[in-house]
């Protein structure tokens, strides 16, 4: 009888990376992005990568980088090495019960787990799940300068090279008025060409939510993304009555339980994927069959992962039969340099599902080299 193939190592790397300019959001404004970048090796030398990655270290969630990378170190590699890679829901059990939430750091190796799997197989990695029913999904970019100008031009320039006609624009950190004179700006220059979405980041009063959507969705807005805190449940559930406009639940669901919770108190009509926040690719089919079952529309979201973590979405969405509000993967779109040796297809305003092994995507080593953490 054939021994077992077992995990040998695993490395977790910070790689911090410049963006194209400034992405302000109601919580901070990011200049740099940090990629924490897991390589699994097994024992038959296939290697799998995967990708945790958050948004501005603390200012969004409870893992920064280096939370996440101390939880893969100190905790999650002891526990997999010499771990067998014949079932990934074994490994998944094994790290949910050791280890309490970081669902970044878990989801980062459940994906290398399936990288590796599919490069020894010869499948993709949505094969893995299942199989894909889109080879491309349409990608939204986020206008996140702060000056309208700016913005509007920028989007133009979307449009103008078939990059981008879905806009979302963050909004939060200035008084509601003057967000909504913002975007409703937008929203006339670009008038039919382009959707323009919101995202509040729960930065909104529920009465200051009141006044901001009723404004933007007299503006053609089309989609309101958390216009309040992630815990007042309630207060969602009440401004998704009032409005005609779509209201998503982005910080408000995690995992199935928090979609469960939500559909149950009819608290969104969408709900924004996140591998990360799901805490694995599994974890988030999971969330998605509970919204299908409730009617509530699904958004693939993003953590502004660089190639590694936005190929992996892919992969998870591709196999969706539903994806109503479409994605937001740009996150490679905003980072000045990537390490990967290709990166993603991006044409006519939406990216292709990688066809490849596994993931479908390698790691310039020289690249890796150059901008991981010392």
């Amino acid at each position: 009888m054939a021994m077992p193939i077992r995990i040998e190592a695993i490395e977790a790397i910070l790689v911090d990376l410049p963006t194209i300019r400034p992405h302000r959001l109601s919580m901070t404004t990011m200049r740099i992005q940090t990629l924490v970048i897991v390589r699994l090796r097994c024992l038959d030398g296939v290697e799998g990568l995967g990708e945790a990655t958050t948004i501005g270290g603390l200012s969004y969630g409870a893992e920064s980088p280096e939370a996440i990378k101390s939880a893969i170190d100190d905790y999650l590699a002891p526990l997999l090495i010499e771990h067998p890679v014949d079932s990934v829901r074994a490994l998944r059990a094994l790290m949910r019960n050791a280890v309490r939430g970081n669902g970044f750091a878990r989801s980062a190796l459940e994906t290398a787990w399936l990288d590796a799997q599919g490069k020894r197989l010869g499948l993709p990695l949505s094969t893995l799940l299942g199989g894909a029913l889109h080879q491309r999904l349409p990608v939204a970019w986020t206008l996140a300068s702060g000056d309208t100008e700016r913005d509007i031009a920028e989007a133009e320039q979307c449009l103008e090279q078939h990059r981008h006609r879905l806009f979302k624009l963050k909004i939060g950190s200035h008084d509601v008025a003057d967000d909504v004179r913002h975007v409703s700006a937008i929203k006339q220059a670009l008038g039919e060409r382009a959707e323009v979405r919101v995202d509040v980041n729960q930065a909104w009063s529920e009465a200051q939510a009141v006044q901001g959507i009723r404004a933007l969705e007299a503006a053609g807005v089309t989609l309101i993304e958390q216009p309040v805190d992630a815990r007042l449940r309630d207060a969602l559930a009440r401004l998704s009555a009032r409005f005609d406009v779509a209201v998503m639940a982005d910080e408000s669901v995690c995992d199935a339980r928090d979609g469960f919770g939500l559909a149950a108190a009819h608290a969104a009509d969408v709900f924004a994927l996140k591998l990360p926040k799901a805490g694995g690719p599994l974890a988030t089919l999971e969330l998605a069959a509970i919204a299908e079952a409730a009617g509530i529309g699904l958004y693939g979201g993003t953590m502004l992962e660089g190639t590694i973590g936005t190929a992996a979405s892919l992969h998870v969405f591709s196999t969706l039969e539903r994806l109503e509000w479409g994605t937001e993967l740009f996150g490679p779109r905003l980072l000045v340099e990537d390490i990967v040796s290709c990166g993603l297809d991006y044409a006519e305003f939406g990216v292709g599902v990688p066809t490849g092994p596994g993931l479908g995507v390698e790691l310039d080593e020289t690249q890796l080299a150059r901008y991981r953490r010392r």
